[in-house]
């Protein structure tokens, strides 16, 4: 949840505050009723803010409910005491809500007008969104883990998983390339992968997942990065055949006795799993190629009872037989550790096996229809591979054009790569297409050139100019006039507000009065000036306050208009309305 987020989170819930409870109040009604109208508002506002909150601290998982695996990727991941502590802020922030409104409904059973309670209401929202924007930098937070989470792949912790691990560009992800469905990025360079990546298969009719892991490099726990700890993760929890890739070519940048030491120093990890050692590029060197000394380490992984198998992932030999001979030690280990638990005599005595007699001594062997032995020995001869589109591409490199229409079943096989015929308004687009159309425009080019050429298109200049010298003269003449125009207008502007007829005459009789006292001034009294003078000084008041009046004023005829402030209506007429 983004800082824009947030802001739109809170400006959602106060207009839905607005849209959802009445929006009408007036001062004449009762206190009881004022006081529900803003309790509603700060209710209803309470109540968004606790329910969206609630559903983010439910939705997010709880590390110590979680299984132990994702826990601890979390932890790695995300560190769990920030992702603790930022759930935790999230609930403080909740019941610091709760409480101020509950404190603000209290005072607003004490509120003794309509303008008491109306700022209670707007002093408990504020509080409310000032609360929630406190909360910006662990909702912020929240936001990235909760993205982060939606793009990690599923990993059951319980189901069957083949585990691949070791060094960085050994051939992991080509691996599970070759096995599963999945479709992880290789790259001729170290730590391509950097999270966990998840392909599944199907074997023996069962569901599989395998689990390419980042490359591990061999130092202390505390000096791995995240990258590696996500692999370290997945081998400490999930229960899984474990599958560790060694470059016998040494290509990936690593030596042997590097890889082995690797091997050993995580090889506690692989306690009660089954484990296979991959010796992987056998393309490019053989066990066999290498000195005594490699040859002798690889002996004596094979006389501790791990398997060694040599695999190529890009010829693909030896990959089917490290998948089968992995599930096999997989399922059956399963079976074993089901086998030492206390669950399964509850099981083995619910359940009898009958062992059938002998009826006599005739020996009875089993028979096999003729097609199915020759369907056998069809089987034990490998088919000729059919070529698929991933290997013509591999063949013809850059030249390869993924052409589809090959595979189309039609009853003429010729007309697969026919056109298909495009229609506009039903007519066929192909029989308006003229193939001669651009050699008759390079015609029509030339001709066009040998005009110009000609001087067919020369014009007259003189006549040219006199035409011309015409239109600027109307045009001259046309910007004077818009200028005077405008200029007319600028003087109307200045001139300011129009004053009234009846101020006009009045300031008419004012200066003919004035004029009078110039000339009669021994015989006008001076009481008679002073009224003219408060006259005068009157008639312009309105004047000058219709001069401040604009478009948008509007005119209030009544200040105190009696019906609104003579109290509670008795009986009576209203004709006076």
């Amino acid at each position: 949840m983004s800082c824009l987020f947030l802001q739109d989170f809170i400006d959602l819930t106060l207009s839905k505050t607005q849209r959802k409870t009445p929006t009408v109040i007036h001062k004449h009604y009762q206190i009881h009723r004022i006081r529900h109208f803003y309790m509603r508002k700060v209710k209803f506002t309470q109540q968004n803010y606790h329910d969206r909150l609630t559903q983010i601290l439910t939705d997010f998982p709880k590390l110590d409910d979680i299984h132990p695996f994702y826990a601890d990727l979390m932890n790695v991941l995300y560190d769990k005491d920030h992702y603790k502590l930022a759930l935790g802020q999230i609930n403080i922030a909740k019941n610091l809500i709760d409480n101020v409104a509950k404190d603000y409904v209290r005072l607003m059973k004490y509120g003794d007008s309509l303008y008491r309670c109306k700022q209670l209401k707007r002093a408990a929202l504020g509080r409310m969104c000032t609360i929630l924007k406190r909360q910006k930098q662990s909702l912020e937070y929240l936001e990235q883990v909760r993205q982060h989470l939606s793009r990690l792949p599923t990993i059951d912790p319980n189901t069957r998983t083949l585990l691949l691990c070791g060094y960085p560009n050994v051939g992991k992800s080509s691996f599970i390339n070759k096995v599963t469905r999945a479709d992880v990025d290789v790259q001729p360079y170290a730590f391509t992968t950097k999270s966990l990546f998840v392909g599944h298969m199907d074997y023996k009719y069962l569901r599989w997942q395998v689990l390419d892991t980042p490359g591990i490099l061999d130092h202390p726990l505390e000096e791995r990065n995240t990258i590696e700890m996500q692999a370290i993760t997945a081998l400490a929890h999930l229960r899984a055949a474990v599958l560790y890739v060694m470059d016998i070519s040494e290509q990936c940048g690593h030596t042997l006795s590097q890889q082995l030491e690797l091997f050993k120093n995580i090889r506690p990890l692989f306690a009660n799993k089954p484990l296979i050692i991959v010796a992987n590029k056998c393309d490019v060197k053989m066990i066999s190629e290498l000195s005594e000394e490699s040859q002798k380490i690889f002996a004596d992984i094979s006389s501790e009872g791990i398997p060694v198998i040599e695999t190529s992932t890009l010829t693909e030999e030896g990959v089917m037989k490290v998948k089968t001979e992995a599930c096999d030690r997989l399922l059956a280990h399963r079976v074993d550790t089901k086998m030492k638990g206390k669950k399964v005599h509850d099981v083995l005595n619910r359940l009898h096996l009958a062992m059938p007699a002998k009826r006599d001594e005739k020996e009875r062997p089993p028979f096999i229809p003729v097609g199915a032995v020759l369907h056998r020995k069809t089987m034990e001869v490998d088919p000729p591979k059919r070529k698929l589109e991933r290997d013509l591409e591999m063949e013809l490199g850059d030249d390869y054009t993924l052409d589809l229409q090959k595979y189309w079943d039609l009853m003429n096989a010729d007309e697969k790569h026919d056109k298909i015929p495009e229609i506009w308004e039903g007519h066929n687009i192909a029989d308006y297409i003229d193939p001669g159309i651009m050699k008759r425009l390079t015609e029509l080019e030339k001709e066009e050139e040998l005009r110009e050429q000609a001087g067919e298109y020369d014009s007259d200049e003189e006549s040219e100019d006199e035409e011309m010298q015409e239109i600027r003269q109307l045009a001259s003449q046309i910007r004077e006039k818009k200028k005077l125009k405008i200029l007319a207008s600028k003087e109307k502007a200045v001139q300011g507000p129009r004053m009234p007829r009846t101020a006009k005459k009045l300031v008419h009789i004012c200066m003919l009065v004035i004029c009078l006292n110039h000339i009669f001034c021994l015989v006008l009294l001076p009481q008679m000036m002073k009224k003219v003078k408060t006259m005068m000084k009157n008639s312009q008041k309105g004047m000058n306050k219709e001069s401040r009046r604009g478009e948008s004023d509007r005119h209030i005829f009544n200040l105190k208009p009696k019906h609104l402030l003579a109290g509670k209506r008795k009986s009576g007429s209203t004709s006076r309305r």
